[in-house]
């Protein structure tokens, strides 16, 4: 089972996400974050401290597909939060052709992972639209990614305030 989790800043997508994911033996983290900063460094210590000991935790900033073919087992769940700091790590590469091959990559590989895989994603397409061409294109791109993994995913859910709400596939 593929699971996409959207929702905005704060939501609780995350939370959601750990929740789903500790009905699970077998957890494995894959973080996309990059401590860049002391704000960054404060969410990164933030999300570590919530989650339980025993989940195995991989750091993959860039090349999610490989992360996912590497850790996806038929009874693990893989929790991977999130691909909106995932999409912004490739759009801000040096490699122009670096999201393309990775995004490709990425959309072949989730159709047939084994086991249970949680997606977390910013949805950023309810706002204003940004004035810079780079966060334009963020917000096409994450789009188009949503999209794309909608899918693919046997179920997608929105979260706001907590609470989320099944777009597709089976309830919470």
């Amino acid at each position: 089972m593929r699971t996409l989790i959207l929702g905005g800043a704060r939501s609780g997508k995350s939370a959601l996400a750990e929740r789903l994911a500790g009905a699970h033996a077998d957890v494995v983290y894959l973080a996309t974050a990059q401590p860049l900063d002391g704000e960054m460094d404060a969410r990164i210590a933030h999300h570590r401290a919530r989650r339980p000991a025993a989940w195995g935790c991989v750091e993959e900033p860039i090349a999610l597909a490989d992360a996912l073919r590497a850790h996806a087992a038929p009874q693990r769940c893989v929790l991977v939060d999130c691909l909106t700091l995932w999409l912004s790590n490739l759009l801000g590469a040096n490699d122009p052709s670096l999201f393309h091959r990775e995004r490709a990559a990425l959309l072949d590989a989730v159709p047939a992972l084994p086991g249970t895989v949680l997606f977390v994603s910013n949805e950023v397409g309810l706002g204003v639209v940004p004035m810079g061409e780079l966060s334009r294109r963020f917000v096409d791109e994450a789009g188009r990614l949503h999209q794309a993994l909608g899918e693919v995913c046997e179920r997608v859910a929105f979260v706001a305030a907590g609470l989320p709400l099944v777009l597709k596939g089976p309830a919470l």
